[in-house]
């Protein structure tokens, strides 16, 4: 079943949308692939939606840890375990087990529970940390107008 991004997965924060909305792309590719029977594009995606997973965690790790989330280290670990998860399937796949099926449930299940309960609880921090940045960037860059315009 193909997921669809609603509104209740929106975290408000555009970079992290993105970021979910391209490995929900990812999973729906996965099924689409796993419906032809074409192992070499699931082996791809599957690929390629490893790399981007934990490319995604790292830098929602990354701003989780700026911004002071006070459980950034539990975040991290629920995404290795996830990621500990994945790679297992991973390497049953490559033996030529055909786990596309259970992956793609996994991730299906998965990313939205994660993204509607873990991720939801970080959101207020980071976003409040976000916002300051753009305030302080704001008022430099106006600050700095204003100096040169009255020299």
């Amino acid at each position: 079943m193909t997921i669809k991004w609603t509104d209740d997965l929106s975290t408000g924060i555009s970079v992290i949308d993105k970021q979910h909305m391209r490995i929900i792309d990812y999973i729906n590719e996965l099924e689409d692939s796993q419906k032809n029977h074409d192992r070499e594009k699931v082996s791809k995606i599957l690929g390629d939606l490893i790399d981007y997973t934990l490319s995604h965690f790292a830098f929602e790790e990354s701003l989780q840890e700026e911004a002071g989330y006070q459980y950034s280290k539990p975040h991290k670990k629920v995404h290795e375990l996830f990621a500990r998860r994945v790679s297992e399937y991973s390497e049953r796949f490559k033996l030529g087990d055909d786990v596309s099926e259970e992956v793609h449930g996994l991730l299906r299940s998965w990313l939205i529970n994660h993204i509607k309960q873990d991720d939801m609880d970080y959101v207020g921090v980071v976003r409040n940390y976000m916002s300051a940045i753009n305030k302080n960037t704001e008022s430099r860059n106006e600050h700095g107008w204003l100096r040169r315009f009255f020299g």
